[in-house]
């Protein structure tokens, strides 16, 4: 059985040592969804929501956020992104939004957090943003993808 790395030999919380670790290009993409009723989805699709352009503001909250990460996730490493990437699609037949997150570096750990955060905070902007509209909107769904580089290599979701 192997230990809890973020757990010290007293058992109690601890930041992982990753100086020896090499570095290495790591990537990580990340889906989230947004449950909406057609009129949000209507209204975005034809620019009518007051706040303005939602996936704009959106995707610049979503980058903000992945930058986050390590503020807002104890233990979680500062990390020195070189990308980040939030896309939109509007599945209107699901009345949905799917949100992604692509977060890319070169380094001693992985980048999963951030494409998760990144997602997450996209969405709650979306909700922000259209609560006025539907505030019985949900998300579902948030879950990595697929990621790549260090040590456990390449890693894809099956579903």
């Amino acid at each position: 059985m192997s230990t809890f790395s973020h757990l010290n030999a007293g058992g109690e919380a601890n930041m992982v040592d990753v100086s020896d670790k090499d570095v290495t290009k790591r990537e990580a993409t990340a889906e989230g969804f947004l449950y909406v009723s057609e009129d949000v989805i209507r209204q975005i699709s034809e620019a009518k929501i007051a706040k303005g352009d939602v996936f704009a503001v959106a995707r610049v909250a979503g980058i903000q956020g992945a930058k986050r990460c390590a503020d807002l996730i104890p233990l979680c490493h500062p990390l020195a992104l070189s990308k980040v990437d939030i896309n939109f699609d509007i599945q209107a037949d699901q009345n949905r939004i799917q949100a992604t997150c692509y977060c890319k570096l070169s380094g001693k750990t992985g980048v999963e957090m951030e494409a998760l955060t990144g997602v997450n905070v996209a969405l709650l902007t979306l909700f922000d943003m259209c609560k006025a509209i539907d505030p019985g909107m949900h998300m579902e769904g948030v879950r990595v993808l697929e990621k790549k580089g260090g040590k456990t290599g390449h890693w894809q979701s099956d579903t």
